[in-house]
């Protein structure tokens, strides 16, 4: 174990190094692409081809409508895509996804979920995933860096009634930021060997003589953006398992640093806006704080691996690529469940029973370290609203952050924010074991392994779909009617009530005077704050999901160990 721990910390540490070297350089790229008040000439003409002022500016209910009018657009768009896929070209003979389906599919790529039901090589053809997964892999991330800096200006604004406008917003972030970088990924990734290709299937003869239907298709282009968009969801049902997407250990290294780079960089951007370097610092200094621990957590469970199997073998090797590793494969799994990307090298499934949760705990902390493109910052902004809110409690004076007044509009906003993703999760979880007629094809359909580990891969699919991660334990059979349907739902309302509930916490926020700092501000710099809003989020998550953990994998790691 001990090369093991030291190939992790190699690891870890090379991820460490470069997100520091990037975060001021991307993190202060991002915050001029926002403030910028030109307007590059091809966004001028997208500006007059939508009938758009970039001049002029929305109040949070005008913000609220554009995102729910554009995301509903993108909804209706790709769900009409899969419903006429063997019409399109490069359709490669597929036939139209059934109704349930192709709902819970689009609803998952516009909401950033990217959870996927079905096969995608044998499911959707090239045009159906170019041109409209891929696109709302760029979209759907635009739309949480534009929630998040809509957040950040109300900080930062004095007296307005205006937050910003969504439609340069989400131009600006996926022309002058996901666009740009993606590309750069995409042919690193082809020069490490991912597929690139207009190619349908290919006959192959596997290894014990038997044959295989191999298709190409536009596969790096895609795994790029789904990567740097903290998307998730892959070409191939293998996911980033699949040599075809995540070939060599450097490209899955790659991988990692590519959905940790935006988010960890977000925070800088956050300090460059309110002019307080200071406060990106503490707030991606939390951020880090829990990826460390967590994944050292997550690898310590798997090179561990109780049960007789695993401890015959060295370590919980079920599930993994060997070109990977254990290491390899939980530091991948930490950065894809901490933030809300939900691709997979490896299968979550087959995990230590304790090793699964710590990817369900991952999630469940609400995915604020450091969170999705957009969504990881504007989660944690809301938890330091409740952490200086508790903090006043405690000293008897009125709450402040960032010079804005907390008081009982703000933390209402706040307390339905973190209160809606876990009524979504339990409520989703306890309806499939409670409606008779759900639990039986639930049970006898979509469980692969009943029992205590059955009740895991449901909660983790409730979880993963209500924090619009993506990722799942391979196990569960989710292409059913029930599953379909309330995942897209919790889907759905996992993204869009807190983006409500953060956009209007942002108007309220915005309308205020900033106060000026007294002897009395509690500072937000800190280590002392830091260590309060870690504690604010490991408090708010423990007492909220405690009960459903302890009926799945704390149970089931109790009963192996």
């Amino acid at each position: 174990m001990g090369a093991q721990l030291w190939l992790f910390a190699a690891q870890l540490g090379t991820v460490i190094l470069v997100l520091a070297v990037a975060y001021r350089p991307l993190g202060d790229y991002m915050a001029f692409a926002y403030a910028s008040p030109r307007h590059l000439r091809v966004e001028r003409g997208f500006y007059r081809l939508i009938g758009v002022d970039p001049s002029s500016e929305q109040s949070w209910p005008a913000y609220v409508r554009a995102v729910l009018a554009f995301s509903t657009a993108g909804i209706v768009l790709l769900y009409a895509l899969q419903r006429v896929q063997e019409l399109l070209p490069w359709s490669l003979g597929l036939g139209p996804v059934n109704e349930a389906l192709a709902f819970n599919t689009a609803v998952s790529f516009v909401t950033n979920t990217n959870w996927q039901s079905y096969s995608p090589e044998a499911t959707l053809g090239f045009t159906v995933q170019f041109a409209g997964l891929a696109v709302q892999n760029f979209l759907s991330a635009a739309v949480g860096i534009a929630v998040a800096v809509a957040l950040v200006r109300a900080f930062a604004a004095r007296h307005s009634s205006t937050i910003g406008n969504f439609w340069v917003d989400v131009t600006r972030g996926t022309l002058r930021i996901l666009l740009p970088l993606a590309a750069i990924a995409a042919v690193l990734l082809v020069a490490g060997g991912v597929v690139q290709n207009l190619d349908g299937f290919h006959t192959v003869t596997t290894l014990s003589g038997a044959t295989q239907e191999i298709p190409g298709g536009p596969v790096a282009s895609q795994e790029a953006i789904k990567i740097v968009g903290t998307n998730g969801g892959g070409y191939f049902n293998a996911n980033s398992a699949h040599p075809f997407e995540n070939p060599l250990p450097w490209t899955s290294m790659l991988q990692i640093i590519l959905m940790l780079v935006i988010p960890f960089a977000l925070p800088r951007t956050f300090g460059r806006l309110v002019n307080d370097n200071r406060q990106g610092y503490a707030i991606a200094a939390v951020m880090a704080t829990f990826f460390v621990v967590s994944s050292t957590v997550m690898t310590l469970l798997e090179l561990g691996g109780s049960g007789s199997a695993p401890r015959l073998a060295g370590a919980a090797l079920e599930g993994k690529e060997l070109r990977f590793g254990i290491v390899g494969s939980t530091l991948y799994g930490t950065s894809s469940t901490l933030t809300s990307t939900g691709a997979v090298n490896s299968m979550h499934d087959s995990y230590t029973a304790l090793g699964g949760g710590m990817a369900m705990i991952n999630m469940m902390l609400g995915e604020v370290a450091p969170g999705g493109v957009g969504s990881g910052l504007y989660g944690m902004l809301v938890i330091a609203v409740i952490a200086v809110f508790i903090a006043g409690l405690m000293v008897g004076r009125t709450p402040e952050y960032l010079g804005k007044k907390i008081r009982a509009r703000e933390m209402t906003l706040a307390s339905l924010y973190i209160l809606t993703t876990p009524a979504l999760v339990l409520a989703g979880t306890a309806l499939s074991f409670a409606i008779p007629g759900v639990q039986a094809d639930v049970t006898g359909t979509s469980i692969a392994n009943p029992g205590l580990h059955g009740f895991s891969e449901v909660l983790y699919a409730f979880t993963s779909a209500a924090n619009n991660n993506g990722s799942a334990f391979a196990g569960l059979t989710a292409n059913t009617p029930w599953l379909n349907t309330a995942l897209g739902v919790a889907m759905m309302l996992g993204r869009f009530l807190p983006i409500v509930f953060v956009l209007a916490l942002a108007g309220s926020l915005a309308q205020q005077d900033p106060v000026p700092v007294t002897a009395g501000t509690l500072p937000t710099h800190r280590v002392q704050f830091g260590g309060l809003l870690i504690g604010t989020v490991v408090l708010v998550s423990a007492l909220t999901y405690f009960p459903a953990l302890a009926l799945g994998p704390l149970a089931e790691g109790l009963l192996h160990s």
